[in-house]
């Protein structure tokens, strides 16, 4: 009888102390579980932020930036922002995980080839070739230069830009020039143009605009299509 009392308590006592172990356990693998919940956030979106925005929007999350050289180029994002990361926004990831990010270094920057007497098309992929960006294809009608060929640039041959505007002769009219459209073409760049073929070109003021950026053209005489002569006058208003 001793004896299986003595096996009984025994059995009694095993059986708390792996009830206390199951327990512990369980609560070991919830806490665990609870703590590596608590370290998990998702990646916020740092695209065209400045280093010093995207590395304060980091740090309030518990993660850390981390720069990738080189910077790369890019026509749409102004240089110093963040142009790509890794991880992408909204992938869940743990702290203090490191986001690494690539900086835009802005426009392609290249030497400006001589385009004027080329023909357009040849021109376009020349400058595609080059990482160049065509901002502006003016037009002009002149009996002084085979039609479809280019005959004046912006900025001139050998400069350092990463943008080029171009005048295009399309086809000889039966006297004089035709006047090309160029609302929404940017005022100076226009008004060079056209003084380098010999036009009189004048900048009458300025309007203010909204939604327009400044020195762009607003209204501009005489208008798109109707024929001038090197001695005709023509004025541009540029938004403000």
């Amino acid at each position: 009888m001793a004896l299986g009392r003595g096996v009984f308590s025994l059995g009694r006592v095993l059986l708390v102390a792996g009830g206390l172990c199951a327990t512990f356990l369980l609560f070991f693998v919830m806490s665990l579980r609870v703590a590596i919940r608590s370290r998990e956030v998702p990646v916020p979106a740092l695209t065209g932020r400045s280093v010093n925005e995207a590395s304060a929007l980091l740090d309030d999350l518990g993660l850390s930036l981390r720069l990738e050289a080189p910077a790369r180029a890019d026509a749409r994002m102004p240089a110093g922002r963040v142009l790509v990361q890794d991880p992408s926004p909204g992938v869940v990831t743990r702290r203090p995980r490191s986001v690494k990010v690539w900086l835009s270094a802005g426009p392609a920057v290249t030497v400006v080839p001589a385009l004027v007497g080329e023909a357009e098309r040849t021109a376009q992929l020349r400058l595609q070739g080059s990482g160049l960006t065509v901002t502006d294809v003016a037009e002009v009608r002149s009996s002084s230069h085979p039609p479809g060929t280019v005959i004046a640039q912006f900025p001139p041959p050998d400069t350092r830009s990463g943008e080029v505007a171009i005048l295009v002769n399309r086809e000889e009219p039966s006297g004089g020039y035709v006047m090309p459209d160029l609302i929404g073409v940017d005022g100076e760049r226009a008004a060079n143009l056209l003084r380098s073929r010999g036009f009189r070109v004048t900048v009458v003021g300025s309007q203010p605009y909204p939604g327009i950026p400044p020195g762009t053209v607003i209204r501009q005489a005489p208008t798109g299509g109707f024929e001038v002569g090197p001695s005709d006058g023509i004025s541009l208003e540029v938004s403000r």
